[in-house]
């Protein structure tokens, strides 16, 4: 999807135009994926911009960029402070995307990054829905995951994203709008870029995290939520033809948000509609995102704007 541009660009400390928000073409991260990035949803309503689980996404990137060797030389607080002020700069008064990358910068040549300087940058911008909120229709992928012994998939690093980029561009061209990976043992992962729910006689099962998947802070509130309204949550192996044989399925993440599964490998998903099950998660969903349930609204950072 193409980007709505907004006004300025924090980098490193400094509000730079969003045409002028540029590194050098030796930019480590450039060259070999050496880098660590967030998510993060902010809802404008009632007058003021709601930021969903801030802190957690915060300390998500931390752990990232631990795994990575990197350092990043701000605080969580001046992180957090930081993209409230680049919120405010650009005056966001729409449904936004809040995007912090803590990146390798200009330096050194090669694959021992340690000596490349660690940067910062956040992008803020006015951000609709990701993929078609009555549903999609998915492949399940013929590249298989990352192997979870090869690169870490908690580490939400640029690098990871090729992979997602193969099954992506192949769904599309294959006439599908998401694909479905698989590990490297045959069972369900995660799509490109979400995570996956299959409901079956109204229990619900997701992809354990020795699948390899990313543990997706979308994943973890519909799992709250769907116990919420009493459903039994499994988090568990789940075989290929699983995909097939559900009531149910649907993807999770910060960009999708709920978004219900119709068919995967033209193989039609309960009635080819999205399920009560699906709706009832999708609805709670949205309340808990505004701050409408008194239980999770410490989950909300409120901008006023």
């Amino acid at each position: 999807m193409s980007i709505s541009e907004a006004k300025y660009i924090w980098m490193d400390g400094e509000f730079i135009e969003w045409s002028e928000a540029k590194v050098h073409v030796m930019t480590h991260a450039l060259h070999y994926g050496t880098a660590v990035f967030e998510g993060i949803r902010g809802y404008w309503d009632g007058g003021v911009l709601k930021v969903f689980r801030l802190g957690d996404h915060i300390t998500r990137l931390f752990n990232s960029a631990k795994i990575f060797y990197m350092n990043i030389p701000y605080t969580r607080a001046q992180i957090e402070e930081a993209i409230v002020e680049t919120i405010k700069a650009n005056s966001i008064r729409d449904n936004c995307y809040i995007r912090p990358i803590v990146y390798r910068g200009y330096g050194v040549i090669g694959l021992n990054p340690l000596k490349a300087p660690v940067k910062l940058a956040i992008a803020v911008f006015p951000f609709g829905k990701y993929l078609e909120e009555m549903g999609v229709k998915c492949c399940v992928s013929s590249w298989r995951r990352i192997a979870i012994d090869s690169q870490p998939p908690s580490a939400k690093v640029c690098g990871n994203y090729v992979n997602s980029c193969l099954a992506k561009v192949e769904a599309v061209l294959s006439g599908f709008d998401e694909a479905i990976f698989l590990d490297g043992h045959g069972y369900v992962c995660e799509g490109t870029g979400e995570n996956i729910f299959l409901v079956k006689r109204d229990v619900i099962s997701t992809p354990s995290i020795v699948s390899g998947i990313l543990e997706g802070v979308t994943r973890d509130v519909v799992m709250k939520i769907a116990e919420d309204l009493g459903f039994k949550v499994q988090e568990r192996l789940i075989a290929r033809s699983e995909l097939y044989t559900c009531d149910e399925a649907f993807f999770t993440g910060t960009a999708a948000e709920i978004t219900p599964i119709l068919s995967i490998d033209n193989r039609i998903i309960g009635d080819g509609s999205p399920g009560p099950v699906t709706r009832k998660i999708r609805d709670q969903y949205f309340k808990v995102v505004l701050g409408k349930v008194d239980k999770y609204k410490n989950w909300i950072t409120e901008i006023k704007v």
